[in-house]
């Protein structure tokens, strides 16, 4: 049943992350990227709290690994990353690392935070 949830909540995800890829303007920044992984990682932050509390661990597959998994896209950072640094856009790349990684790791601090304080 694990494999099922994460399937259909992978295949949930991704469709999510192509609808803001479409939602937002493409240009020389990967803003939808940016968006969706700090996005997910503050969601990651509420859901790793409120399951827990909640006692529903068992949702964990399929909102976790499964629709936030597939929703997420380090892959796509990694591409986009590479993209800004091979067109010269060093400092771009620097930012948008930098940014990916401290908005997404606060956000998730955030969500814990604002989830146990509630809870």
């Amino acid at each position: 049943m694990s494999l099922a949830q994460v399937a259909i909540g992978g295949a949930l995800g991704a469709s999510l992350r192509y609808g803001v890829g479409l939602a937002l303007p493409r240009g020389g920044f990967p803003w939808h990227t940016l968006t969706v992984n700090v996005l997910g990682s503050a969601l990651m932050g509420f859901l790793m709290v409120w399951l827990a509390h909640r006692g529903h661990q068992n949702l964990g597959p399929f909102l976790m690994t499964g629709l936030l998994g597939g929703f997420t896209t380090f892959s796509a950072f990694s591409m986009d990353t590479m993209a800004l640094i091979q067109r010269g856009q060093v400092l771009s790349a620097c930012l948008y690392v930098a940014g990916s990684v401290l908005l997404s790791l606060a956000a998730f601090a955030l969500a814990a935070q604002l989830t146990r304080s509630l809870a």
